[in-house]
């Protein structure tokens, strides 16, 4: 196995982890901001709404995440929730968005991430990241500065900016353009079988599968994958020390 030259990263629970998600606090501390409330809307009637229009698109929902190939930005998703309930504020879209988010799932490093990227810098070797978020870029980026702040990655790609949705091929194909790198120069390292590996491995890049901070992850699709991929090895770590460990091994 050689070293790779890049090594690119899922953000969710293999970056970041974050503990669930409070929809009732964030949508409380969205409306606590709203200078306008005409319908005086409350934060239940808007995540029972907000439910109802992610049926009606396909997304978050057991039954549907499967065949949801593309994202929607966030922004113009809020924009039709808040102008639904006539909602206005004196923030900006952007400062609105970042307050949903950090009051719903406050982030903090997986452990041993740091050190991971620590060893990455001191051995020359590129980073990047990949994301299905439907949060916008900006927001991303924010959030990884804040969290992981001594770390700089050459570049994040968020779904949300980019109409695609990981496992498609293409969100990994744009990847390697930016990094002006061949598949078999890069390694990708998710928690997801499904949208990470399957993604990854998809576009002829090698995929770490990371297990640590989400025990459950795509366990479903392991077959479907080991059936599908008879050639490509699945290499599986539970904590990121171990990662090292196997990256120590490359020549």
């Amino acid at each position: 196995m050689r070293k790779p030259k890049m090594i690119l990263f899922d953000y969710g629970q293999t970056l970041v982890k974050e503990e669930g998600f409070e929809s009732l606090a964030a949508v409380e501390a969205v409306l606590s901001k709203a200078i306008k409330n005409p319908y005086g809307v409350t934060a239940q009637e808007m995540i029972a709404f907000d439910r109802e229009l992610n049926r009606e698109i396909g997304r978050f929902t057991k039954e549907s995440m499967d065949d949801y190939k593309l994202e929607v930005h966030n922004h113009p998703y809020q924009r039709f929730l808040y102008e639904y309930f006539g909602l206005e504020f004196k923030e900006e879209p952007s400062e609105i968005e970042q307050l949903f988010w950090d009051t719903a799932a406050p982030g903090v490093p997986t452990d041993g991430i740091e050190a991971v990227l620590n060893y990455l810098k001191e051995n020359d070797i590129r980073v990047g990241v990949i994301s299905n978020i439907s949060f916008s870029g900006e927001a991303l980026r924010r959030r990884l500065a804040s969290v992981l702040p001594d770390y700089d990655f050459e570049f994040i790609l968020a779904s949300s900016e980019y109409v695609f949705r990981k496992p498609n091929k293409f969100l990994f194909q744009l990847a390697l353009r930016k990094a002006g790198l061949q598949p078999n120069e890069v390694w990708y390292c998710g928690d997801n079988l499904l949208c990470d590996i399957n993604g990854a491995s998809e576009a002829g890049i090698f995929p770490i599968w990371y297990t640590g901070a989400n025990k459950t992850g795509g366990f479903d699709y392991l077959e479907d994958y080991e059936a599908s991929h008879p050639d490509i090895p699945l290499c599986k770590v539970e904590d990121w020390h171990q990662f090292v460990e196997y990256l120590k091994q490359t020549d």
